[in-house]
């Protein structure tokens, strides 16, 4: 009883801290219809921002929480001023990929100033504990519980009692009436990200000092639970993102105490997918509300492709072929072959994302399924490396399109946060099905790829075996886009209603979309598992979804061209010119938005 007491209090202790974060979130959507992905990164911001002040200025912790919640704030106001107001015309995708690229560039400028390595937070209060009956409740916990309750009072006051609160109100129930009347709607929102970037920051501030450590790496994770939260309570529900985050802090606590802390965040992921199948409005929405819009007409609209020369095509697909006879560089022929495999990746979520209009954010996990099945069978039961590369990517196609078949009733927003859940449930499978994967030592000593019976060893032959597969598949994915098939999806996305009205089963067409991105994706996996001889489940992370939905965006969404011309540009020059790896991905983040801002047509164009 002692020990399901201290996981009670636990869980509400952490139920709290990501309260703090799906309310912000909450807001957010409330006035914008916007899920904010770089939320996490400003509570990272505010969690080193309180350790530059604890440890460094040593202020007292009210000054503290003073200090966080006024640069965190005034953070909220430059993100909404310069990232999300240029993008109100925009299509609704545009500002979504723009948060992602801002919790890019947010992450690794705070790698960079305090470089990868964790952090200790002192904790500024007496470490006393209070025993209760069989158990006990430390002062930090009273501290973390009273400002929640705080929080969500003052909030609850701000909303009810002042004008500004009534104007917030008033653009979330409709942003248009309400600029008819004279709301000044960008003040709201420079408001709402004022508050939920503060809210955020408390929050960094707090699970430093509960756990005493910090990492720059933490706001994905943090984003994640919070709009875990905000789904189970309901997508702009404040009461119930409050509860919905409890909810979520005890589920986590008991399920730690039964299976272990490697299983915590499968909870949280598996309440997600549940709660979005079976309610996807939220636990404490009205019956009679209305589903969530679907993503109709906001897409980028297709534009003018750019139409390269088949002969300028053939020189370019000429001069890579010869490329390993005129060079002698094992790097750079290395670093072109990685392109040609995140190449494949981009064909598969081009056909996903710009092709069928199904915004992917866990594409990552097609790479894991295929990367595993293939090594797996090739290193347990010695079946020959050609064959484990087919049937990894027939298992990605497979295993890949039955997970994601539960989003396929979703709309707007809800299908990119049902894949991010999907690919971190995939993930965390992996890391916790030791009897298979080997959990977190990973697949090790995986045979070199081989064809015909050869073994692949040198780096030329490798690279063009992967440029021969990138090649292929291509040219059969321009043969599938311009078919009947190829139509079909594009209507889907283009008006999902109105391909119904024609008959289209939405279902079957989104399934065979991810079918076939599943099988590049598999490909992809599996010959980078072969390549490396070595794979774990961090070798496959959500920043590679990301990176995929990058170079998709690149070379222009539903564009095979420009899937691949996105490859080279994105992997291929940054490493042919040697960046410094530190400043690569804050080199993608400031890449993306870039893109959504001036060219979100691509640089090919859309299809």
């Amino acid at each position: 009883m002692t020990s399901w007491f201290d996981h009670t209090i636990n869980g509400l202790i952490i139920g709290n801290i990501y309260a703090l974060l799906a309310v912000g979130l909450a807001l957010i959507f409330g006035v914008s219809r916007l899920i904010n992905f770089a939320h996490g990164s400003v509570y990272v911001v505010g969690a080193y921002v309180g350790w530059v002040a604890v440890s460094v200025l040593e202020t007292p912790f009210p000054v503290t929480l003073l200090i966080v919640v006024a640069f965190t704030g005034l953070l909220g106001i430059v993100i909404e001023r310069f990232g999300i107001r240029p993008l109100a015309d925009a299509p609704r995708i545009a500002p979504l990929l723009a948060t992602i690229g801002l919790s890019f560039v947010l992450d690794q400028t705070v790698q960079i100033l305090f470089s990868p390595d964790p952090r200790a937070v002192p904790m500024q209060v007496p470490n006393w504990r209070i025993n209760i009956g069989g158990g006990s409740i430390g002062v930090l916990d009273l501290l973390i519980g009273g400002i929640g309750i705080t929080a969500a009072t003052a909030l609850f006051a701000f909303l009810k009692l002042t004008k500004w609160g009534w104007a917030v109100r008033a653009t979330a129930l409709d942003r248009d009436a309400a600029r008819a009347m004279g709301v000044d709607v960008d003040q709201v929102n420079r408001i709402v990200f004022a508050i939920a970037s503060a809210l955020g920051g408390v929050g960094g501030v707090l699970v430093g000092m509960y756990y005493n450590v910090i990492t720059p790496t933490m706001g994905f994770e943090a984003t994640l639970k919070g709009i875990v939260s905000e789904v189970v309570g309901g997508v702009g529900n404040v009461p119930g993102a409050i509860v919905g985050s409890l909810l979520l802090g005890l589920v986590e606590s008991y399920g730690v105490a039964l299976l272990g802390t490697s299983y915590r965040n499968l909870f949280a992921f598996v309440l997600l997918i549940a709660i979005l199948v079976l309610r996807p409005n939220g636990l404490f929405a009205s019956r009679r509300q209305l589903p969530p819009e679907p993503m109709t007409g906001t897409f980028v609209a297709p534009s003018k492709p750019v139409n390269l020369p088949v002969p300028l095509v053939a020189a370019a697909a000429a001069v890579a072929i010869a490329l390993p006879l005129l060079i002698d560089s094992g790097y750079l022929i290395q670093t072109l072959t990685n392109a040609w495999l995140y190449a494949l990746l981009g064909l598969s979520l081009t056909l996903v994302a710009g092709t069928s209009g199904q915004v992917s954010l866990g594409h990552a996990a097609l790479l894991a399924i295929g990367g595993y099945t293939s090594a797996l069978l090739a290193s347990n039961l010695g079946w020959p490396v050609w064959l484990t590369l087919l049937i990894g990517g027939f298992a990605a196609a497979g295993i890949g399109t039955l997970l994601v078949s539960p989003a396929f009733r979703l709309r707007g927003h809800y299908v990119s946060i049902a894949t991010l859940g999907i690919g971190e449930i995939v993930a965390l499978v992996i890391l916790n099905w030791e009897s298979v994967t080997r959990g977190p030592i990973g697949v090790a000593g995986i045979p070199p790829l081989s064809l015909f019976g050869y073994d692949l060893y040198d780096t030329n032959a490798i690279y063009w075996f992967a440029f021969a597969l990138m090649a292929l598949l291509a040219l059969l994915q321009l043969r599938l886009l311009s078919s009947h098939l190829g139509r079909t999806l594009r209507a889907v996305r283009d008006d999902d209603i109105a391909a119904r009205s024609f008959g289209i089963g939405l279902n079957r067409y989104k399934g065979l979309a991810f079918a076939f991105g599943g099988f590049f994706a598999g490909i992809s996996g599996a010959f980078t598992a072969h390549m490396y001889s070595f794979i774990n489940h961090e070798t496959f992370n959500t920043q590679i979804s990301v990176l995929a939905l990058t170079i998709a965006i690149l070379g222009g969404m539903g564009n095979v061209g420009g899937a691949i011309l996105g490859a080279v540009a994105l992997i291929g020059l940054p490493e042919i010119f040697r960046v410094a790896a530190e400043y690569r991905i804050l080199l993608y983040g400031i890449a993306l938005l870039l893109l959504v801002r001036f060219r979100p047509q691509g640089l090919l164009g859309t299809v």
